[in-house]
């Protein structure tokens, strides 16, 4: 059985590199970019199997069925460009579609790191997704964003992980909590959700709590702490934001 693994990215040039050296042993690599103005694409075609496109952003669960689309192979690893195959995971996805593969689709553990340090509370850990699957039993949902794949058969697991890096400094945590508030927003107003400072603040308080204290996210120390403060940051301005968006409308 022979795999394509597909990404998708804008201005990666700090992580992509990493992340297609530990896929070079797939037969296909499908990159999608939607407008990088750094060396993303030179890294890119620097890699022998990389077939690298444009295209225009989409939003991230269209986005990443559009990389999918261009796949030749029966079988897709999707990920992300801050995201590496860990040698466990490799030789277990081998091993399988070498075989007979049972199900149509598999979970994979991701291991999300900061500073080289694995957060394993903060809710970070388990952090199961579906990324390997069939072409023609799988595809990612059209959310714009916190997208996941849903799989229409049976579905496995595998114990080798995913390693993300995604976060180097605080001023990332703060970034991407920025970077989701519009799109949430639009999300939850498409939803038919509602908004307003009081609820805004309420929310905040509460995912600070969830993150810190029930899922123990001071274990993870300094990054635990990051985690709790973005996420209420990050709800606090999608709440907001969706207030505003209400009014508009």
């Amino acid at each position: 059985m022979k795999i394509s693994v597909t990404i998708i990215t804008l201005n990666e040039e700090k992580v992509i590199a990493a992340c297609l050296a530990s896929v070079a042993w797939a037969e296909e690599i499908i990159v999608v970019d939607s407008g990088s103005s750094d060396r993303t694409e030179e890294i890119c075609r620097s890699f022998a199997k990389v077939r690298f496109m444009h295209q225009d952003w989409l939003g991230y669960g269209p986005q990443k069925n559009f990389a999918v689309a261009q796949a030749t192979h029966q079988w897709i690893l999707s990920l992300d460009a801050d995201e590496t195959v860990s040698p466990e995971l490799k030789e277990e996805i081998l091993r399988e579609l070498h075989s007979s593969p049972r199900y149509a689709g598999y979970r994979i553990g991701r291991k999300n790191l900061y500073r080289g340090h694995w957060i394993r509370h903060s809710g970070w850990w388990p952090d199961e997704i579906i990324r390997l699957f069939r072409k023609d039993a799988g595809q990612f949902n059209n959310r714009i964003v916190h997208e996941s794949v849903e799989v229409a058969g049976p579905v496995g697991s595998f114990s080798g992980t995913i390693e993300h890096r995604s976060f180097h400094g605080p001023e990332d945590f703060l970034e991407k909590a920025r970077r989701y508030a519009i799109p949430g927003a639009v999300q939850m107003q498409a939803a038919g959700k509602q908004g307003s400072a009081p609820r805004a603040i309420i929310k905040a308080l509460a995912t600070f709590i969830k993150s810190y204290f029930l899922k123990r996210g001071f274990l993870d120390g300094r990054a635990g702490l990051l985690i709790a403060v973005s996420g209420a940051v990050g709800v606090f301005y999608r709440v907001m934001k969706l207030a505003e968006l209400n009014e508009e409308q």
